[in-house]
């Protein structure tokens, strides 16, 4: 039997659409993956997704890339699930959280079935709700199921942070918790540069910082998606960039401290669910999650998008 460190290092994503699609297409620059499947019920789209990025392969980085059934996930390290349908017009957001939980209880147990070792990473919406679904329906350790849960809001807050202090937004330690979605929590208390808190940083440069600024930028982090969605139709670019450091961090071992959505119940006092806290994320996929210290007002807030995602959860299990 082959050495499990000297077999290829194998991603199967679930889900060949716009989202997919850009995530492998970063994956083949990337040189993690020796191997990529797509898997799709769309099995055309998958196969010519995949002849498409197989083409980049002499400008790109040495791997294979191939589509397949649900069974092509066998050996994958990783699979990757963005499979999901969008909003419809009129159709309500539990309307479409139903559609999509009902992808998963025919998906999660043919990805469990042929890749019962891999770690599940989940991007498809809405997040939390499916990162608690497919660990109640996959049987694997919690820590094996990780949504992308807030990396995109937290990274949309430090872009938008470093514009205002007119400073590179990786030099801007932040973070947004809670649901991805519009009950998110921007943790201003702990925001900094450099060890200096925003204020302090923006008042030692002459750069404005009052309470009307951090509403205006709380709104543009979390209502950016709907503002991308309004001019182009969907988000890709930024979530593909978002799973691929996950991936990155699960097959380097990095233990690096990501925002995704995992299960918190007991922490901070929260109930059971899945949502966002900063996480340190590695081989094992969450290894740690980290209680922040958080100020009053946003531990109120943590545990109000802890209820919503508690009720919709619940709402998931009516009838109908």
């Amino acid at each position: 039997m082959t050495p499990a460190s000297a077999r290829p290092v194998r991603v199967a994503v679930v889900g060949a659409g716009s989202v997919g699609s850009t995530f492998a297409y970063a994956l083949v620059f990337s040189g993690l993956a020796s191997e990529i499947v797509l898997v799709d019920a769309n099995v055309r789209k998958a196969e010519g997704e995949a002849l498409d990025l197989q083409d980049t392969i002499p400008f790109a980085r040495a791997s294979r890339v191939e589509a397949g059934p649900p069974s092509a996930c066998a050996g994958a390290a990783i699979v990757v699930v963005t499979a999901g349908t969008a909003q419809k017009p009129g159709e309500t957001r539990l309307d479409l959280m139903k559609r999509n939980a009902a992808i998963f209880r025919g998906l999660l147990p043919e990805i469990v079935r042929y890749a019962p070792d891999a770690i599940v990473v989940i991007a498809a919406n809405p997040v939390d709700v499916l990162t608690h679904l497919a660990v109640e329906l996959s049987g694997l350790p919690s820590a094996r199921i990780i949504g992308s849960g807030t990396i995109l809001d937290t990274a949309r807050f430090r872009v938008l942070l470093g514009r205002h202090l007119d400073i590179d937004p990786q030099s801007v330690h932040a973070w947004v918790v809670g649901e991805h979605g519009d009950s998110e929590v921007p943790v201003w208390s702990g925001a900094n540069v450099a060890g200096m808190s925003l204020a302090a940083y923006a008042a030692a440069n002459g750069i404005p910082f009052d309470d009307a600024i951090r509403v205006r930028i709380a709104a543009e982090t979390r209502d950016a998606a709907a503002r991308i969605i309004a001019r182009k139709g969907s988000t890709y670019y930024a979530i593909g960039a978002g799973l691929l450091r996950i991936v990155e961090a699960i097959l380097r071992d990095e233990r690096a401290v990501l925002s995704v959505s995992t299960p918190v119940k007991g922490i901070l006092g929260l109930p059971d669910v899945c949502l966002s806290l900063p996480a340190v994320v590695g081989r094992g996929g969450v290894e740690t999650v980290l209680p922040l210290e958080l100020a009053q007002a946003e531990s109120s807030a943590l545990g109000k998008s802890a209820e919503v995602l508690r009720a919709a959860i619940e709402r998931l299990g009516e009838p109908g």
